[in-house]
């Protein structure tokens, strides 16, 4: 996993039906029937233009929420937030696109789903658009001697069929121009939105009170190591509880807490210090086994 960037190909299921759903709506281009007439054309001069719609009540309820609990269970899992922001279905035709703008404060990571046939487009553009870790600390190790053009700046994302992208929405991103095509069935179609509540996710008989007092005292611990280390982002972390209540199998599944470049040593001493308090959790005898996911959100103002 990269620490900005989460890309999972055949996600969901659900992909084929919620895109079938769509393809029915729009398949006659006489027909004057309600649910055509859903969308707003979201245009802000200069920033974004396409068109848009609430995703929850677009699709159908069953086939939704299948895809909704199904995305939840994974943003849990993976990035131990809790639930998602409403998603809005957006499609891209001739003249559609996202120029380089950040998304906070809603939420910690954001999303984009693909419903776009991608493999069979008649379009260009609708990549989603990222700038490089270079780029946000460009003269970190500058060199005049070296050419530097667009793939060394800008990292770009096909929204293939059935693709989940999770991404750090403080990164500037965007959405390239689509070009080509004004028939909505033929555009760039996808749900997105953003990963919000982060909090522990527990599966198994261990009582989150227990788990709670062990955070207030890694708080405490925190205070101490962070000290004046300007660290912003958030830290996840997943660990299986044995009946004895031990720690076992800690490991990183997310990470994109940011410093300066000067205080990359202090983060990566944080970091450690954090696995090794948390690895000698004792959390008192269970009924059984079971599984932690911990996110541990750092802001700075």
């Amino acid at each position: 996993m990269s620490r900005s960037v989460v890309i999972v190909d055949n996600f969901a299921a659900e992909a084929a039906p919620l895109r079938r759903t769509f393809d029915e709506r729009f398949a006659d281009p006489r027909s004057t029937r309600g649910d055509r007439f859903l969308w707003d054309w979201w245009h802000v001069p200069g920033q974004y233009t396409a068109l848009r719609t609430p995703a929850w009540t677009y699709f159908p309820r069953k086939a939704y929420d299948a895809f909704h609990n199904r995305l939840v269970a994974w943003g849990r899992e993976t990035l131990g937030c809790h639930d998602i922001s409403p998603p809005w279905l957006s499609n891209y035709i001739d003249g559609c696109r996202q120029e380089l703008h950040g998304d906070l404060p809603h939420g910690p990571w954001a999303f984009v789903f693909s419903l776009t046939n991608w493999r069979g487009r008649v379009f260009t553009g609708g990549e989603t658009m990222l700038l490089r870790d270079e780029v946000l600390d460009f003269w970190h190790d500058f060199r005049s001697v070296r050419a530097v053009e667009e793939g060394e700046l800008v990292r770009t994302v096909e929204p293939k069929f059935n693709r989940l992208t999770v991404f750090d929405p403080r990164i500037p991103h965007g959405v390239r121009p689509v070009a080509g095509t004004r028939d909505p069935r033929e555009g760039r179609l996808v749900i997105h939105g953003w990963f919000v509540q982060p909090r522990p996710f527990v599966r198994g008989p261990l009582p989150v009170r227990a788990l709670e007092a062990r955070i207030g005292d890694l708080t405490g611990e925190l205070g101490a190591w962070i000290g004046d280390l300007p660290i912003a982002g958030m830290l996840s972390l997943a660990f299986s509880v044995d009946g004895r209540g031990s720690v076992r199998g800690l490991k990183i599944l997310s990470d994109t807490t940011r410093v300066p470049v000067s205080d990359e040593t202090a983060r990566r001493r944080l970091i450690r210090n954090l696995r090794q308090s948390v690895a000698a959790w004792n959390l008192g005898k269970q009924r059984g086994p079971s599984q932690v996911t911990l996110p541990l959100v750092f802001e700075r103002g």
